[in-house]
């Protein structure tokens, strides 16, 4: 834990930070404006698997992919994937390192609360091994078993869970940041 932390340490410049956040973010719009859209024009109104933060079960992904059709298949298998190949690294690294440069500003870095900056880098490797068991059940379609479908969905649901335990976490740390300074002033008075 010790080798995590002094990595965190050596990352967090403001400016590193900054830059991370920007590039994470300019990738995520671009699939919520651009992959995601194009392909769920295939799929009659239908969320994406990467969409459904509370799982989903064999029947939903037949009913997906055959709504999707075989040209829907291949550009969620061509467009929507790829970018989402490069997203999960980004958001552990950037959400990660945002979160140890505030918890540095309220000296709470070298604390239990650094295991809380583990979360985006669990959710981004289960959305790795979400997007693998999508591209198997792509790959693979109409021949679906129960068990691909099973495991897939278990990492989409570890990536959702851990995804907003972060954001609460993160929320709550920039209360506590927001709130300090002003407990700080009123002392001064």
């Amino acid at each position: 834990m010790n080798r995590f932390i002094k990595i965190l340490e050596e990352n967090i410049s403001g400016k590193k930070v900054l830059s991370l956040f920007i590039l994470t973010n300019v990738v995520y719009l671009f699939m919520l404006f651009v992959t995601i859209p194009k392909t769920m024009g295939f799929s009659n109104g239908m969320k994406l698997l990467d969409m459904l933060p509370t799982g989903y079960n064999q029947e939903y992904v037949n009913k997906l992919f055959r709504a999707l059709g075989e040209n829907g298949r291949k550009i969620y298998l061509t467009n929507q994937i790829p970018v989402d190949m490069i997203y999960p690294l980004l958001f552990g690294l950037t959400y990660s390192l945002l979160l140890a440069f505030f918890l540095k500003k309220l000296k709470k870095l070298k604390s239990p609360f650094i295991y809380l900056c583990l979360l985006p880098l669990i959710a981004g490797i289960a959305d790795y091994l979400e997007n693998i068991g999508i591209i198997a059940m792509l790959n693979s379609y109409p021949d679906l078993t129960e068990t691909i479908v099973i495991v897939t969905n278990t990492f989409s649901v570890i990536k959702s869970t851990s995804t907003s335990i972060f954001f609460i976490a993160l929320i709550v740390i920039l209360i506590i940041l927001g709130i300090r300074p002003r407990k700080i002033n009123k002392g001064i008075n």
